[in-house]
């Protein structure tokens, strides 16, 4: 993992989006104008909740979110996500 220094606030994660899928199930390959949004990350950073709500999330876990959820950034040439927990659907086993 990579070490960010964003350290977001309250219920805030900071979320590294997954790539987006190159080909089909079928070996079919996707051009970049028709790649979908991934919906899926490994959480790079996490606040410490708010008083009534802790984070539940750790730094690692594999998560689903939805497809139009958080506030995209970039830092250090890397594109990520930062959305409330939320936004978060799962964590992936």
């Amino acid at each position: 993992m990579a070490n960010i220094n964003i350290k977001p606030l309250a219920d805030r994660v900071l979320v590294e989006p997954a790539a987006a899928e190159e080909k089909t199930t079928g070996g079919i390959i996707i051009p970049d104008t028709a790649k979908e949004k991934p919906m899926k990350g490994t959480v790079m950073a996490a606040g410490n909740g708010t008083k009534d709500e802790p984070i539940t999330v750790k730094v690692g876990d594999v998560v689903l979110y939805g497809k139009y959820a958080g506030t995209e950034i970039v830092v250090g040439g890397k594109d990520y996500l930062i959305m409330r927990e939320s936004d978060i659907y799962a964590i992936v086993g």
